[in-house]
């Protein structure tokens, strides 16, 4: 979902020239596989297009990227720990561009009800603009 809203978020802004954006996890569970249902369902009911493919973070991802961010601590932990010692890559957690909540953990709603993706849609809504913002693009 955090790539689908971002991606959309820097069109809406007519920023894509500026943006390479992809999504990985820190784990190969669902390497290949769609989104949740309920994710892209979330992301269709506010205009937000879905379409990608689960794959895994690479160590090559660290020099392919200036941000790698993530969900919550624990993949910050496996994020960190596999990070090269010579990338420049700047590893965060997302949430800590959301403005409204610093620092927040976006949680992962796959185990809750579905109104889980609803508020991980906002969270990761107030994220992309308040990275954007950080990045300097008001």
């Amino acid at each position: 979902m955090a790539e689908a809203v971002f991606a959309h978020t820097v069109k809406q802004r007519q920023l894509q020239d500026a943006f390479h954006i992809e999504s990985a996890g820190t784990a190969g569970y669902h390497v290949g596989d769609s989104p949740d249902r309920r994710s892209a369902a979330t992301c269709r009911k506010h205009g937000v297009p879905v379409n990608h493919r689960a794959q895994q973070v690479t160590r090559s991802d660290f020099a392919r990227f200036d941000y790698i961010l993530c969900m919550d601590k624990s993949n910050l932990r496996a994020l960190e720990a596999m990070k090269p010692s010579d990338s420049k890559a700047t590893v965060a957690l997302f949430g800590s561009y959301d403005e409204e909540h610093p620092n927040s953990i976006i949680e992962d709603p796959y185990y809750g009800a579905d109104d889980g993706f609803e508020v991980n849609f906002q969270q990761v809504t107030r994220c992309s603009n308040g990275l954007l913002k950080r990045l300097g693009y008001h």
